[in-house]
Order: structure tokens, then sequence, then C-alpha cells
């Protein structure tokens, strides 16, 4: 007669959007190099460098450049960042595209 023992462990569900908080909270960060070599010469490297985290848990850390990118951010008394420029240039768009409707009929 055989005994079977069975250990059961409880299992943890997990949904997605439960991972999702559980990394921007703590962070992920992904590496990794490549190189391009011949006979011994090093002719390109190029490093990947990922970090996937919440806003908070980035500041946290020191990494808040996106407050003084000058691409993204507008200088006191400045219209024309870049954001400006680009829906500037979507309403400009959207009034020749109503102008070719209402033309074209």
């Amino acid at each position: 007669m055989t005994l079977e023992r069975r250990v059961t462990m409880p299992r943890e569900s997990m949904t997605l959007a439960d991972l999702l908080d559980r990394v921007l909270d703590k962070g992920l960060v992904v590496a990794g190099d490549i190189s391009v070599s011949l006979a011994n010469v090093e002719l390109l490297t190029i490093r990947i460098r990922l970090l996937v985290c919440s806003i908070d848990k980035a500041e946290q850390i020191g990494l808040n450049w996106w407050r003084y990118e000058r691409s993204l951010v507008r200088a006191d008394g400045e219209d024309e960042s870049a954001i400006g420029r680009l829906e500037a240039r979507i309403a400009e768009l959207e009034r020749e595209l109503e102008r070719s409707r209402k033309g074209g009929g």
C-alpha cells in the first residue's frame, strides 16, 4: 500500500494590473550591451538601459529629467513649446480638412 503525500501550496493569483502596479512601485531595470568587433577592433558599442517605474518612484531615486527638458517644458512666458507647436499644427490641419470638405462637397 502506497501513501501519496501532496503538499499543497497556496497559489497567489496575480492579475496584470497587480503585476504592473508592483513593477511601477518597485521599479524594473533592463540593461544590455551590444558590441560589434572586427579582427579584435571594437567598431561599435551600443548600451541599452531601460528603467520602468512610476513617476513618484523615479523622483524618489533622483530621476526627474522631464522637469528640465527644454523640449518638454515651457519656460515662463514661452508659448511655443513642442506641445504648443504640435497643438497649433493639429488645429491648422483640422481647419484645412474642414475647408476641403466644404469646398469639395
